[in-house]
């Protein structure tokens, strides 16, 4: 066995430590996921092999190497306005019954990756409050969450290298909501999209109510990853954490059917959003 390598044994010990640490599920298939994410890690923690790693990485002691394994294994790349709907729907249809709120609309964005989801909210609320003179007098509130620290430091300096500024950014967006970066080719959110979000650390696992309410949740392509008793739980706190009537976006291939009764289901022509009753 080379040095990132494996066995079937160390790989099935290491997929239950990962569900048991952040819910997520790998498949009989996804030892390549694990070899590619975790070998750079090796050399950063001066360790021999992969096999050597995975099992340090699950003791207590060694909190700095789990945090990056996690890390490692948690962070997905993901694109400004994703499946562009969505984001659509939130200005059409559920930012304007917001109107009368007199505070501003509390908007999460759990797993909230490398920040180009609340991002885009801010975006998309810019967009429709310079349509929609006078509306929404109360503004928005985004709380932007996710389990990797290493990626929450990334999200709140809000500088992106020139591939990530070309998944999903119009050239029009670009020049209105940017600025240039620190690096040759990188751009930096502005402060007044900045000045909409805050990044905290968290855990889906764990508890929600430090957070607060809310009047919209965005989890986009998250549940997937967990087992139908962990979506089910994440769903229940979700509720909780929904003012009644608030709104919760799911990812295109994400259904919550059979795990909750707490939602009514709005279609919308194209994509479905959730309501809390």
């Amino acid at each position: 066995m080379t040095d990132k390598e494996l066995s079937q044994s160390e790989y099935q010990e290491f997929r239950k430590f990962l569900e048991h640490q952040c819910g997520i599920v790998l498949g009989d298939n996804k030892m390549y996921l694990v070899k590619s994410r975790l070998s750079p890690l090796m050399s950063r923690f001066a360790i021999d092999s992969l096999s050597q790693l995975v099992k340090k990485s699950m003791q207590i002691s060694e909190r700095a190497l789990r945090a990056a394994v996690i890390d490692a294994m948690t962070t997905n790349e993901t694109l400004w306005f994703r499946d562009t709907y969505p984001f659509q729907i939130l200005v059409d249809r559920v930012l304007p019954e917001f109107k009368n709120n007199s505070g501003p609309v509390k908007i999460w964005s759990s797993a909230c990756s490398s920040g180009q989801e609340p991002y885009s909210i801010a975006m998309s609320y810019l967009e429709y409050k310079a349509k929609k003179l006078g509306a929404l007098k109360g503004g928005i509130r985004i709380t932007a969450t996710d389990i990797s620290n290493k990626v929450l430091e990334q999200c709140s300096k809000g500088e992106y290298d020139s591939l990530a500024i070309a998944r999903g950014l119009s050239p029009e967006r670009q020049k209105k909501f940017f600025t240039a970066g620190t690096k040759p080719g990188a751009m930096k959110v502005k402060d007044e999209v900045k000045n909409f979000v805050q990044f905290r650390h968290l855990n889906l696992l764990d508890s929600y109510s430090l957070l607060g309410k809310f009047d919209i949740i965005f989890c986009r392509n998250v549940l997937i990853y967990f087992a139908p008793d962990v979506k089910r739980k994440i769903i229940a706190q979700f509720r909780q954490s929904l003012n009644p009537g608030g709104y919760l976006f799911l990812g295109a291939s994400e259904s919550i059917s059979g795990l909750t009764e707490d939602f009514e289901m709005i279609r919308c022509n194209p994509g479905i959003i959730y309501r809390r009753k």
